[in-house]
Order: structure tokens, then sequence, then C-alpha cells
């Protein structure tokens, strides 16, 4: 269910012609009674802004954070179109509406896809009634196929406490980096919280989850996060922790469905000045493309961590460094360390990989999480279709 987990949401997806593969591409979340609800979004730092984000940030600010639906479509990112690009986004805002029977602020927009191609807008015209018509408590899974661009699996997550429920889907494989990470996600839950509260948590949970993930240092020009809250479960004392738990869950699925990532790969950096040193320095290491091929290699070459380390525009002391693959520490005040190299192997041939660096200079930490590069993301990006 996903998605439609919480109470009063219901969801559909189906194809309607953007993909020319046939493969599901329109997308929609809608509260089951067409009614606005609190709502809020997390958009993308990129200032090449794609015209869906634009349009969803400006409905927002004028329904003062009030929703009915998303709208989304895949196979195409509707970005780098001026203005028959935002004119297409609201058009889809306005067709979905006609259907729900709602204000045309009230529904927000996503796509994803090629960058500065015009939308096929006689296929999503097309499409929209039969969206409308499909929508469904059963619909989370249609909605999620839907969404998938490179994503070889859906994203999908619901997250129950003894309060609230939380759902949500994403779809993202690439062009992922912090602020944020191309990604879409939409969350949805049946606890209660004001427009500016709901804002508030959401923010926090981006900033712990999406905002350490980083594939390939890329930050699309669509990224968004959007919350839908329909309150049914009454108000929630803390949902800021549902919400981050389920954005997590998202994130580490991105990471897992990287383009070509054989190995998922978390690098926290401890012992550094400060909080914002540390995420500086792991980001520094997890987008190296020397470390990422090392880890594709399985070669434990911790001087490219520690160069990395010190490039990063950070508090740095060589004499102090550590570095440890796993429990295995193979750097220690900045020259090798005496290890077990077949833990150290061992610990590399697995799909989930830790590394560890001690700046040993204070109490910052930060970790990013990534993965390894290999041959199959080279040949996924060299395609344009």
């Amino acid at each position: 269910m996903s998605v439609t987990a919480p109470d009063g949401f219901v969801a559909a997806g189906l194809h309607c012609g953007v993909k020319d593969t046939g493969a599901p591409d329109l997308a929609l979340v809608a509260t089951a009674d067409r009614k606005p609800v609190p709502a809020a979004a997390v958009f993308t730092s990129n200032l090449a802004t794609a015209a869906p984000v634009q349009v969803s940030r400006r409905h927002l600010e004028a329904s003062g954070g009030q929703a009915v639906a998303v709208v989304l479509n895949s196979g195409n990112a509707n970005a780098a179109t001026g203005d028959a690009g935002r004119s297409d986004a609201e058009r889809m805002c306005e067709l979905v509406a006609q259907h729900l029977g709602c204000a045309p602020e009230h529904v927000l927009v996503c796509s994803t896809g090629l960058i500065g191609i015009p939308l096929p807008m006689p296929a999503i015209e097309s499409g929209i009634p039969g969206l409308v018509a499909a929508l469904s408590p059963d619909g989370g899974v249609d909605a999620a196929e839907a969404i998938r661009t490179t994503d070889t699996v859906r994203k999908e997550v619901v997250v129950r406490d003894t309060a609230v429920t939380v759902g949500g889907m994403a779809k993202g494989a690439a062009m992922l980096a912090p602020d944020m990470a191309t990604m879409l996600a939409v969350l949805t839950t049946d606890g209660g919280a004001e427009p500016g509260d709901l804002r508030t948590d959401l923010q926090r949970s981006v900033r712990e989850t999406f905002n350490t993930l980083s594939v390939d240092g890329c930050t699309s020009t669509n990224d968004t996060v959007i919350v839908l809250a329909s309150g049914r479960a009454g108000s929630a004392s803390d949902l800021t922790h549902s919400l981050t738990q389920a954005c997590d869950s998202l994130a580490r699925q991105m990471a897992a469905d990287a383009e070509g990532a054989t190995k998922t790969v978390r690098v926290l950096v401890t012992g550094a000045r400060s909080d914002d040193e540390a995420r500086q320095a792991a980001r520094k290491v997890a987008e190296s493309q020397l470390v990422k091929c090392s880890l594709y290699g399985v070669d434990p070459y911790w001087g490219r961590i520690v160069s990395e380390l010190g490039s990063a525009g950070v508090a740095f002391d060589p004499d102090l460094v550590q570095v440890t693959y796993g429990d295995v520490v193979v750097c220690a005040k900045g020259v090798a360390a005496d290890h077990d190299a077949d833990a150290v192997l061992a610990h590399l041939q697995a799909r989930d990989v830790d590394i560890v660096c001690d700046l040993g200079l204070g109490q910052g930490t930060g970790s990013i999480l990534t993965n390894d590069l290999t041959h199959a993301y080279i040949d996924e990006n060299m395609r344009t279709s």
C-alpha cells in the first residue's frame, strides 16, 4: 500500500504515452475525500529549477500550505522548457483539479526524466481522466511503478508507530547529491499538523536523510519531497521521528539501487571540529571517483581517502587521522597500521560497506550514504534516451 497506507489517501498509476516503451508514466496521489489537507515540500537547491518545481512552490504559497493531490509524470523532466513548460505544468494541475473538483492551487505537480524536451501534453491530457478514475486505496503500488525512470525497483515505505502511520514512495537512482538528493518522493501521514509545523518536520527529516545521500555529486533540476497530512489519527506529538524513519528508508533504497552500483557505502567522519566540517569531509570522500573506483575494485587503498580528507577544505592534521574499513583500522596517526587484510577484503566484498575516518580534532561527526562507481554507471549515462 505504501503511500496509501495512512488513512485518508488514494493513488493510481498508468501508462499514458510519455514513455514510448509502454511502461507506466503517470501517477496521482490524492486525499480520499478530495478535500485539502496540510501539505509541505522541500525542493531542489539547483537554480536551474524545473517548471513543476516552480509551479508547486507557487501553489503551496497560494494555498497557505494546503493540497488535495500530487500528480507526477516520468519520462520527461519538463525542465529548461521556459514559459511553455510552466504552462504545461499548470495545465496538468488544472486538469486534475477539474476531475477531482478542487482548486488548481490545491494540486501539486512533479516531473522526472530527460531535460530540455517539451512535455507531450496530448498524451498527458488524455491520460488524466483515466488516472483520476483509477484512484484507489490499493493504488500505491501502481503509483510507485509509474514514477520510475532508471530505477530497477519501486521504492516504497510504511512506518507505523503507536499514534500515526507514514507512507511513502520515491524514485531515484542517479543525479543524487545533498541539497537535495534526480529524486522525487511523496509522503503521506494520518497524523495531524499545521502546515508550518509540517514544513519544519519535513525539513528536519530531509536534512538527516536525503541530504546525506550522494550517488554521483549531481543535484537535479526537479528534486522534490512532498508530504500530505490527513489528520485522521489526530495530532502527532513526534511526527519528525516517523517522517525521518520513512525518508531514511527511501534514501537507503535509492543508494542500493543507484545506477550500476554493486555496493552501498556509508562514509562516517568523526573527530572533526564541528558537525558541518565532518559532513563536508565525508562528502568529499564519498564523491571521490578514485575512492569509488577502489571500492568497486575491492581495493582497500586508504591513501585515496586520506588525500580527499586533506583537500576537503576543513581542519586536518595528517599525523592524527585514522581510517577504518568496517571495524578494522588500516591507518592510524596518518600511517599504515598492522591489520587483518583478509578481514578488510571480506568487508569490501560485502554489499554494505562502512568507512570511518577519525580526524582526531574535536567532537564533530557527519556521514554520507553513497556507492561504488562501475562500468554500468557509465554505460547508463552515455544514453540520451
